[in-house]
């Protein structure tokens, strides 16, 4: 359990899977803009149901990722560089799952590619 009361399960795969991107397919991607370091690809959608990569730039802003909750958890594997949270730090092939209704605010440790499930959704909170 994280410091702020978040149950967090995590794994590194790296004993076992080696993860290489393919750039160029990457940047056929449709990606959404947020103007500050961070893009989104929304990868697939069903309900409130969501598969998408995020790609954040070494240069981001500390702020980039706004203050949320996910109401179903999050489940999601770095595939480049390294994330962190109020729960702690995963880097390259760590795959984490985050409980229904877990608040964070994400940052990346310079340049990062995630790709994030959200089972139910996700709102913004103050």
């Amino acid at each position: 359990m994280a410091e702020n009361g978040t149950c967090v399960l995590r794994r590194s795969l790296n004993d076992f899977l080696s993860i290489q991107l393919d750039e160029a397919a990457l940047g056929h991607l449709t990606w959404r803009d947020f103007g500050n370091g961070l893009e989104m690809s929304r990868l697939a959608r069903q309900g409130k149901r969501e598969l998408v990569l995020y790609r954040i730039a070494a240069d981001a802003s500390p702020e980039a990722f706004l203050k949320h909750e996910h109401l179903g958890g999050e489940f999601y594997l770095v595939l480049k560089g390294k994330i962190g949270d109020e729960t702690g730090e995963y880097a390259q092939g760590e795959v984490v799952f985050l409980d229904p209704h877990s608040v964070h605010t994400p940052r990346a440790v310079g340049e990062t590619i995630v790709l994030v499930l959200w089972p139910a959704g996700v709102r913004l909170v103050d």
